[in-house]
């Protein structure tokens, strides 16, 4: 198992229980998780750190904002946006 991934469990156990990397591609790597307050299935996307050094979080909360006001039926709803100690989150 990932250092990664036991890092982001730590991070997110009061509101999420990560299950496994889903994807990952050339700016964060996406996790399946479940929301423990509602009980339902999330997908959790974390900003790669050398790509938050490089371009500074930015880039990813417009796309964020981008994402949160599209509406169609193959594409996530965006629910909530987060900053945790460690990997930056969604």
């Amino acid at each position: 198992m990932s250092s990664q991934l036991e890092s982001l469990r730590g991070a997110l156990a009061d509101r999420y229980a990560v299950e496994r990397e889903l994807g990952r591609g050339g700016m964060a790597t996406v996790y399946l998780a479940r929301d423990l307050k509602h009980g339902r299935p999330v997908a959790i996307k974390v900003l790669r750190p050398e790509i938050a050094a490089a371009l500074g979080p930015e880039r990813f909360l417009r796309e964020i904002e981008v994402a949160a006001r599209l509406t169609h039926p193959h594409i996530l709803r965006c629910t909530t946006r987060g900053k945790r100690a460690g990997p930056s989150t969604t």
